[in-house]
């Protein structure tokens, strides 16, 4: 892999960066992203990349805005660099909930993000787990989608539930995700049927499916406020069910997500180090699991233009 160049884009995922670079057995490019007194962002690749095949690995995660700026503007210095491509890795991709219209007059901000990456000179993108899999379609650039079900079905395994284990969707959107992991578990899968009271609070009708006598695994894409995984945990506990984890691919945990996990009956929350979470945030409950073997091999692969799909086939 002797052109093969691995920038890290600004201050959102410098540990996973480090942490693919040593997977892939490179070293990290040598970049600075810095702002001035103004508070503009400034980048400069500080070493040739002309003709190299180069990943910008930058979750667009809180301080949200920053870290998308300080993407688009690396790229746009790659490109003027002359890399000869530039790939866009995003573990988290930023967003993404703002996928479609359902109210007058609203932005889909998610396409305007596609755009931007294209437009800024990314030549293909990266991720895991989009919100929302129509995503895809917004880019007029190649995108490789990565699922983290096979790191967390690995995790889940080692516990050793034995056959007493149920996989539940949080809601209806997430049957195919749950599917998939009840799948490789062999388990059965509930679903939690949930009436969305405002953007901050859902209100949980009943369970469709057994989970009394059962260690149950509520998986999703991400965790925001916590409040549907909140209110999804204690409808579970309620029906009978024995220890309750959750396997979330994206830790956003904002608000008052921290005070409503810690007093939560939930076991434990697996999460991916997608989007790191601050050492003032952390939980004892909070068991974080790396993606780098995944995007390194990723980035292996597409360097090396072989087959993605294997990875979760």
């Amino acid at each position: 892999m002797k052109n093969h160049l691995l920038i890290f884009s600004g201050n959102s995922n410098k540990k996973l960066a480090a942490d693919i670079c040593k997977y892939l057995d490179v070293k990290l490019g040598d970049a600075t992203v810095d702002k001035f007194s103004d508070g503009e962002i400034h980048a400069k690749i500080n070493e040739n990349v002309r003709g190299h095949d180069v990943f910008v690995v930058q979750a667009t995660s809180y301080p949200t805005n920053d870290h998308l700026i300080e993407l688009l503007i690396l790229i746009d210095a790659l490109r003027r660099a002359s890399a000869q491509r530039i790939t866009a890795v995003l573990p988290y991709f930023g967003y993404a909930r703002q996928d479609r219209k359902d109210q007058p007059r609203v932005p889909i901000t998610a396409k305007l993000v596609a755009n931007l990456l294209t437009t800024a000179g990314a030549d293909r993108v990266l991720t895991i787990d989009l919100h929302a899999g129509q995503i895809q379609g917004f880019f007029d650039i190649p995108l490789d989608h990565l699922f983290a079900f096979t790191i967390f079905t690995e995790h889940i395994k080692k516990l050793k539930l034995n056959k007493a284990l149920v996989v539940v969707s949080p809601d209806v959107g997430g049957i195919k995700t749950a599917r998939a992991y009840a799948k490789r578990l062999k388990c059965h899968l509930a679903i939690v049927d949930k009436r969305r009271v405002n953007d901050q609070k859902a209100e949980v009708m009943h369970i469709m499916g057994e989970v009394k006598g059962k260690h149950a695994v509520i998986v999703d894409d991400m965790v925001a406020t916590a409040g549907s995984l909140a209110e999804a945990v204690d409808a579970i506990k309620k029906e009978g069910a024995l220890d309750i984890y959750a396997t979330i691919t994206h830790p956003v945990l904002c608000g008052p997500a921290i005070e409503r996990i810690k007093k939560s009956p939930l076991k434990e929350l697996i999460v991916t180090d997608t989007i790191p979470i601050p050492k003032e945030r952390m939980l004892n409950k909070i068991k974080v699991l790396s993606v780098a073997s995944l995007l390194g091999e990723a980035i292996k692969r597409i360097h090396e233009e072989a087959s993605i799909s294997v990875l979760f086939s």
